[in-house]
């Protein structure tokens, strides 16, 4: 059996992609490490562009019929529909014939993940991180992403390492914050984790 995760992110260079894919990686160490226990193979692929993404997980599904390929994207807005269905009402992306469970989002955007794990956060940006230019609100899934990006923008403007960047700092904060926080503010967070631990669990192999 095989796990393939086709992720949004990257940007367009190879060196880039490599890092977010790092990111990813280490941000789903635990379940990387149970798929290696038991000889499952784990590929994360960096795509790039959300609609990269798709068209490669689309590509996966011809490519590697034997494998459980998974598409990770933002949802780009609030989600209030299954997220195939979200997908295809704001895309406009086909999505018939895909299991549920092959679709994950990162709700809002995946910057929510990281303004979930305050701690980490904080620690990644120094001293002169501004915790209170950040939204108060727990539910970061229900942030709008607009405000999250500002907000980001404006709690990092004055640290060392200046203000956030997708490219630049996505992809270190990915490897730092702690899945288990954000799990728990983070549903969808909470479901990419569960359903692949129980197609590992449910694995015989």
């Amino acid at each position: 059996m095989e796990i393939r995760i086709y992720v949004e992110g990257g940007g367009d260079s190879t060196d880039s992609k490599a890092q977010i894919r790092r990111g990813f990686g280490n941000f789903l160490e635990e379940l990387r490490s149970q798929a290696r226990e038991r000889g499952i193979r784990w590929s994360i692929i960096a795509c790039g562009s959300r609609q990269n993404a798709y068209e490669d997980f689309n590509s996966a599904q011809r490519t590697h019929p034997e494998a459980f390929n998974v598409l990770l994207v933002d949802s780009e807005g609030p989600v209030t529909s299954p997220p195939w269905q979200h997908l295809a009402t704001r895309d406009n992306w086909e999505t018939d014939g895909r299991l549920d469970v092959q679709c994950q989002l990162m709700v809002q955007v995946m910057e929510a993940w990281f303004i979930a794990d305050i701690d980490n956060l904080r620690k990644f940006y120094g001293n002169e991180f501004n915790v209170n230019s950040l939204p108060k609100r727990r539910e970061v899934e229900q942030i709008d992403k607009e405000i999250l990006f500002s907000s980001l923008l404006a709690a990092t403007r004055h640290t060392q390492k200046g203000e956030y960047q997708k490219i630049r700092h996505g992809a270190k904060l990915l490897g730092l914050i702690n899945p288990v926080v954000v799990r728990e503010v983070a549903p969808h967070c909470n479901r990419l984790f569960q359903t692949l631990r129980d197609l590992l669990l449910n694995n015989n192999q």
